[in-house]
């Protein structure tokens, strides 16, 4: 089994996972492509940065992303956050627009999500790492394996989380989620690209209310 350097919790949960082959060729490839001089975001510190913060008995919602940012200074190993040195991309100053349209609340602007994270968000991108300046140049190498692995022991170890699906490739995740346990909350990307479809989900209200329901504390959304 490869010795993995992730949060205890987690450890145990996935630990079938990590002794897997698909997960040690993995494992081999990222250590031959920064043998041979490839920068990968993000630092290996932060790859499992949304498990560090997020324990499994803490989790309360998911929210899911697709592949790490791809420049220099962006990728932190949280899916749409960026460190408060970068100016937040368009994705999430979207998300920030619906948080303030949804809740009536100013949003800082501020980009790093660890805040959330904190709460029992997990912040879980689908593909964990990415070759600097190549979008989705880890698509295919065995992280959806392991990340849907995540989903699905979310779904069997909890109940009452709230995931957040948004876009295509997100909703497409929902198959692996028990939704007579848990609430799958899906909407548009939060994406320029989908020309303002996310707008109006008001997945951030929705989400506190089930979770009030459940008699659980409400993520304070504002940052």
């Amino acid at each position: 089994m490869i010795d993995v350097k992730i949060e205890a919790s987690w450890k145990e949960a996935l630990s079938e996972e990590f002794g897997k082959e698909y997960f040690a060729t993995l494992v081999q490839r990222l250590h031959a492509e920064k043998a041979g001089g490839q920068v990968i975001f993000p630092p290996g510190p932060q790859i499992f940065r949304a498990f560090e913060l997020c324990p499994l008995d803490s989790v309360k919602v998911v929210i899911l992303g697709q592949d790490p940012y791809h420049n220099y200074g962006q990728a932190m190993g949280l899916a749409f956050s960026v460190p408060d040195s970068v100016p937040a991309p368009p994705s999430l100053r979207n998300i920030f627009r619906e948080i303030e349209d949804d809740l009536g609340v100013k949003m800082s602007g501020r980009p790093n999500l660890e805040p959330w994270a904190r709460q029992g968000v997990l912040l879980l991108n689908a593909v964990l790492t990415v070759r600097a300046g190549e979008a989705a140049s880890h698509a295919g190498i065995g992280w959806q394996q392991f990340t849907d692995a995540v989903i699905r022991c979310i779904s069997e170890k909890k109940e009452g989380i709230v995931f957040m699906l948004w876009g295509g490739f997100a909703r497409s995740k929902a198959a692996l989620i028990d939704a007579s346990k848990h609430s799958v909350l899906q909407a548009a990307h939060p994406s320029p690209l989908s020309r303002g479809a996310f707008f109006g989900c008001r997945h951030f209200s929705k989400a506190n209310a089930i979770l009030v329901s459940e008699g659980l504390s409400p993520v304070n959304w504002q940052l």
